[in-house]
C-alpha cells in the first residue's frame, strides 16, 4: 500500500468524456484531491457508484478536486474501454473527470490493486487517506453511505488531522495486461 505521507505521483491521460487531457497539475487550486480507480464492470463500484456520482455533486462548490482513473485491460474487459466509460459517466452524471490509464503507468504508481480504491491527498499532494468508502458491500444489507471517505474528505477540507485507522478498500483486482 502506498504509504500515507507519499506525494501524490503525476500522470497525464485522456478523459474519456471530452477528450481534453488530465493531470495532477490541473487541480493545484484545490486543498485536496481525490483519485479513485474503479471501472464499468466490477460488481462493487456498481454497487456503489450512485454514492460516486452524489460524492463528485455534493463536493462540487467545494475546495476538492477528483479524479476517476480505469486502469483495467479494456482488451479482456470491453466494458472498461473508453466509450463504455464515457457513456458510465454520462449515465451516473459524473461532474469530475473520469480517464483511462491504457498503459497502467498511473495504477502502478499508486500501488492501485482494486476497484473501487480511493486516495485523498491534502492541500500539499501528500497521501492522507487511502481506504474504503465506507463498510457496504455488494449483499451486506448496510447501506451505502460513503461515510469513511466523506468523513476523511471533511476532515481535510476543515484541516482537521484525518485518523490513521482505515479500512483497506474491498473490491475486483484490477485487470492487468499480461506481459
Amino acid at each position: 500500500m502506498l504509504p500515507l505521507g507519499t506525494l501524490a505521483p503525476d500522470f497525464r491521460l485522456s478523459e474519456v468524456v471530452s477528450g481534453k487531457s488530465v493531470g495532477l497539475g490541473d487541480f493545484a487550486g484545490k486543498d485536496a484531491l481525490l483519485v479513485m480507480f474503479i471501472c464499468r464492470h466490477c460488481p462493487f463500484v456498481k454497487h456503489v457508484q450512485q454514492e460516486l456520482a452524489r460524492i463528485g455533486h455534493d463536493y462540487a462548490a467545494k475546495s476538492l478536486g477528483i479524479v476517476a482513473i480505469s486502469s483495467n485491460d479494456a482488451d479482456a474487459f470491453p466494458d472498461d474501454a473508453p466509450g463504455s466509460l464515457r457513456e458510465m459517466a454520462i449515465e451516473l452524471g459524473f461532474s469530475f473527470p473520469y480517464c483511462f490509464d491504457e498503459t497502467q503507468n498511473v495504477a502502478k504508481a499508486y500501488d492501485a490493486v482494486c476497484t473501487p480504491d480511493f486516495f485523498l491527498f491534502g492541500k500539499d499532494r501528500r497521501l492522507v487517506y487511502r481506504g474504503q468508502l465506507d463498510d457496504s458491500r455488494p449483499g451486506s444489507g448496510i447501506p451505502v453511505t460513503g461515510k469513511d471517505l466523506r468523513g476523511a474528505i471533511d476532515a481535510v477540507l476543515e484541516l482537521r488531522a484525518v485518523s490513521d485507522q482505515q479500512k483497506p478498500s474491498v473490491g475486483c483486482n484490477i485487470k492487468w495486461r499480461n506481459g
